[in-house]
């Protein structure tokens, strides 16, 4: 069974998969979202790759080097071993800048022997649209395309270029180095660079974690996890992606296949609140400004995602030349869901708010600004939460009074009531507090079913939806009142199969769902343990975590029989509830307040 077996690199401005076996399937350069100059994964004849091959002798293993990204895989037939050490360059500068060039670095380590292997390099530029050409020149190989777009990509090595390029067979006596790079470089480089640059980078990673908020059990999920959500995050603009990939299926040769290589402030809100629950404020301070930014006015004016430099948008195209992963087309670049209205955003983003000013109330810069917004959120909830939307699944049918919006705007007011008490802001909390109470009442009379004993997807609905259980995550009902207890266990029975949760199960715009959306899984656990079945949930979790793949890793869903890995990948929304649940069934054994923190 193919499952999605890879490793991710990247340095806060792009990142790189790395399949099992040593070979960069999926890479975009300069940053996140350009078009990518290896897509095997997308198409595996004409998307582009850069690999290694060995005969059958070797067996290959790869690995994290603890408590970093720096991703190595390992070569070994007994006699002869090599490995490959993959990694984007990232590290603190004395200027108080990052060095995060758009690169990746490949560092051979010889270890033993004469191992032997052929170098597989292939990139294919601008999506693979046209033909790349690659030509070797005295310091470097050029790849160019010309065909759409004009566009180059160069790789540095000691290796003999012409070897490289035909593919013949290298002896491994000795350390050598492929740095691949978008821009040419002003000083060539060398094997001495190469690994300065990977202690540096590992240096850095070590340095981060050691910052990290840590815990006594799941520690190395956790740190795996807090890394990846970090891998994800835009240092340049504070944007957090939903993955690193586009078009992946959720359920092999359907349609259901999505850009995410933008930021929505659902998912980037909910990351920013637990990377500051590991004590990363820097993140946090970045993602605000993000968010400052795309609110320059006081009247309403967010949408739902934009782009990572804070485009608003995001035109969905196809991709009709490529043939899909595992041929599941179509493949899409863009994202038709910028236009839609989910009003559960603006709670979601308060929560967050709300939690960073109670965590780094004495270091928060833009007070003003987050008042202002707060006050802008609450009006713009006052004006619009009777009224239907999307929903946090998207659904491209016909708006509807989802449950969890409607929770959503009622947390969102809550959050606005307690951060204007911590700052001070009284004025406007009886008005505040009357619309509270009118959206609490709104959902306690208009969310629940006698038939389905439980709050349901939508009013007037039956339909179960895994969203309503974080109704006791974000304050709204206490986890031991009845209504509360009756809806977990209705979700445990009516959406749980094979230990994995359905989102829903009434048909969307596509039909049933016939894939896991992970996250569910995870709120499922989290709501057991709130419940008092905690023993049941560690055994739900623990099995849950035997499901990632070989790295730790997971993508968005998985299936339900054979619990491959599905969806867009690595998936923040799954790493950010596999770090709240971890916390929730751990105990906390370090939790030192760090004054500055650089992230």
């Amino acid at each position: 069974m193919q499952n999605l077996d890879y490793g991710i690199i990247g340095n806060c401005r792009s990142a790189a998969l790395v399949s099992k076996t040593g070979s960069v399937d999926w890479c975009c350069l300069p940053q996140f979202d350009s078009p990518s100059v290896f897509g095997k994964l997308l198409d595996s004849n004409i998307g582009g790759s850069f690999g290694f091959e060995v005969d059958d002798s070797y067996r290959i293993d790869q690995h994290y080097i603890e408590n970093t990204v720096v991703l190595v895989t390992r070569f070994s037939n007994g006699l002869d071993a090599f490995e490959i050490r993959d990694f984007m360059p990232r590290y603190y500068k004395e200027n108080g800048t990052y060095h995060s060039p758009p690169e990746f670095i490949r560092y051979v380590k010889h270890l033993s022997g004469k191992p032997t292997l052929k170098v597989n390099y292939n990139p294919k530029l601008e999506y693979a649209k046209g033909e790349t050409k690659t030509y070797i020149k005295q310091d470097f190989v050029v790849s160019l395309t010309d065909n759409e777009a004009y566009d180059t990509l160069f790789l540095y090595t000691d290796v003999n270029k012409e070897k490289l390029i035909n593919s013949e067979e290298l002896e491994i006596t000795s350390d050598y180095f492929f740095l691949v790079g978008y821009h040419e470089k002003l000083f060539v480089p060398t094997l001495k660079m190469a690994f300065l640059e990977y202690e540096r980078t590992k240096v850095y990673w070590l340095n981060w974690m050691e910052r990290t908020t840590s815990y006594k059990q799941y520690s190395s999920y956790i740190a795996r996890s807090a890394m990846t959500l970090k891998l994800l995050s835009y240092d340049k603009t504070g944007a957090i992606l939903a993955a690193a990939t586009t078009s992946l299926p959720e359920t092999i040769r359907e349609v259901r296949n999505w850009d995410y290589r933008f930021c929505w402030i659902r998912d980037a809100s909910m990351v920013i609140k637990v990377m500051s629950s590991l004590g990363h404020k820097n993140i946090a301070k970045r993602y605000l400004k993000f968010i400052i930014n795309l609110m320059p006015d006081k009247d309403e004016k967010l949408q739902i995602m934009y782009g990572i430099n804070g485009e608003k948008k995001l035109t969905e195209k196809f991709l009709e030349h490529l043939s899909g992963y595992e041929n599941s087309s179509p493949v899409r670049i863009g994202n038709a869901a910028y236009k839609q209205k989910q009003n559960d955003i603006y709670g979601i983003l308060m929560d967050m708010i709300y939690q960073l000013l109670l965590n780094f109330s004495n270091d928060i810069e833009d007070g003003e600004a987050l008042w202002n917004i707060t006050k802008g959120i609450v009006w713009v909830v006052n004006k619009h939460w009777q009224e239907p939307d999307k929903g946090i699944w998207e659904f491209r049918s016909e708006d509807q009074h989802f449950t969890f919006s409607k929770v959503l705007c009622w947390t969102a007011v809550d959050k606005a009531i307690k951060v204007a008490k911590l700052l001070g802001k009284t004025s406007k909390l009886a008005r505040w507090q009357l619309l509270e109470e009118a959206i609490r009442e709104d959902i306690m009379v208009n969310a629940w079913s006698d038939k389905a004993k439980a709050f349901t997807q939508a009013y007037d609905s039956d339909d179960l939806d895994a969203s309503v259980l974080l109704m006791e995550s974000y304050g709204f009902i206490d986890a031991k009142h009845p209504k509360y207890v009756s809806t977990v266990k209705a979700i445990g029975r009516d959406l749980s199969h094979n230990g994995l949760l359905y989102r829903y199960k009434n048909k969307d715009d596509f039909g049933l769902p016939s894939s896991s959306f992970t996250i569910c899984t995870f709120w499922y656990i989290n709501s057991l343990y709130k419940i008092g079945e905690e023993k049941n949930a560690v055994q739900h979790f623990e099995k849950l975590l035997s499901y990632s793949n070989h790295l730790g890793l997971f993508s968005e869903d998985l299936d339900f029989e054979t619990k491959r890995l599905l969806g867009n990948f690595p998936q923040a929304y799954s790493h950010l509830a596999l770090i709240e649940t971890a916390i929730n069934l751990s105990k906390i054994t370090k939790n030192e307040k760090v004054k500055d923190v650089l992230s």
